[in-house]
């Protein structure tokens, strides 16, 4: 259903940590121009956790008016309550989302059983496509594939990002899911090698500070051009690996400050980049041409 360079967008904010909407409009068209192939908005690298409901909500409505269909909008309405998650998926659903991104419970710790019931009610209560997200370092809990596999028999269960960097998990996930569902890589680093066994692309907190290269590169694996897709991703691998040397979204945050596109803004707990690692950062961002 959906396919390539999908960025996992920021949420820009104001050194006092106010949302700043100039900068996100900014931002949209940035992506459109450069040929991100969807967007991600209010996911985790959208800092959804310190966002109340209603500025979430707020910001699904306002990410799909401002795309304005160019593209399509996934919505990020995970959460580790089973009827907030339907609350947000409902809401976004109802705001023109083309489909939604659910991570897995965090904190709760549920059972495989607690994972297939929880998504199972997403569904059922909101017939709007749901990509599930599994990225057990940080939420303490894994989906594992025969969870998948009981999931992707809901007709509206499309798909899911896969975040483990495990290239056997996702081979797995595609040997026993087939077509039923789609396969995103969520880890950059490996995304390329996903794609090339047949993942159908990658959310992305790269494409953030690189959108054109990593829709080319994308396109590149998905057509099964090995060699070309090589060429770019080699040029973005200090990027993959240094866009982590803090907790994403932290030092893309940082990076897109430093190009000048957003404020220095984060919310509480985290923090801006720790001086230590800008010279990191601007190599990378350096390597990749972006800056």
């Amino acid at each position: 259903m959906f396919h390539g360079s999908m960025v996992a967008l920021v949420t820009p904010m104001h050194a006092d940590g106010s949302l700043d909407h100039d900068s996100l409009a900014s931002l949209i068209e940035f992506h459109v121009e450069n040929g991100t192939d969807a967007i991600v908005a209010v996911g985790t690298t959208g800092e959804s956790a310190t966002l109340d409901m209603k500025e979430h909500a707020d910001l699904l409505r306002e990410v799909i008016e401002r795309v304005r269909g160019r593209i399509p909008v996934i919505a990020g309405t995970g959460a580790n309550c089973t009827r907030e998650a339907i609350e947000l998926t409902r809401c976004a659903m109802e705001a023109g989302a083309d489909a939604c991104l659910l991570v897995t419970p965090y904190y709760n710790k549920p059972t495989q059983e607690g994972l297939y019931l929880h998504h199972k009610a997403i569904a059922n209560a909101v017939p709007i496509p749901q990509i599930l997200y599994n990225v057990p370092g940080r939420t303490a809990c894994d989906m594992l594939p025969e969870t998948v596999e009981r999931l992707s028999s809901i007709s509206n269960i499309v798909g899911i990002k896969e975040a483990t960097g495990n290239l056997e998990r996702g081979r797995e996930i595609l040997e026993r899911c087939g077509d039923r569902l789609d396969l995103y890589s969520g880890d950059d680093a490996t995304a390329m090698e996903l794609m090339l066994m047949g993942a159908k692309g990658d959310i992305s907190v790269t494409a953030n500070v690189a959108p054109r290269a990593m829709h080319e590169m994308c396109a590149a694996a998905l057509r099964g051009d090995r060699e070309e897709a090589h060429a770019i991703n080699r040029r973005l691998m200090l990027l993959h690996r240094d866009l982590f040397v803090e907790s994403n979204p932290i030092p893309v945050k940082w990076a897109l400050y430093e190009m000048g596109l957003i404020p220095p803004g984060i919310r509480l707990p985290l923090t801006v980049l720790s001086e230590r690692h800008h010279n990191t950062v601007r190599a990378a961002l350096r390597e990749a041409g972006v800056l």
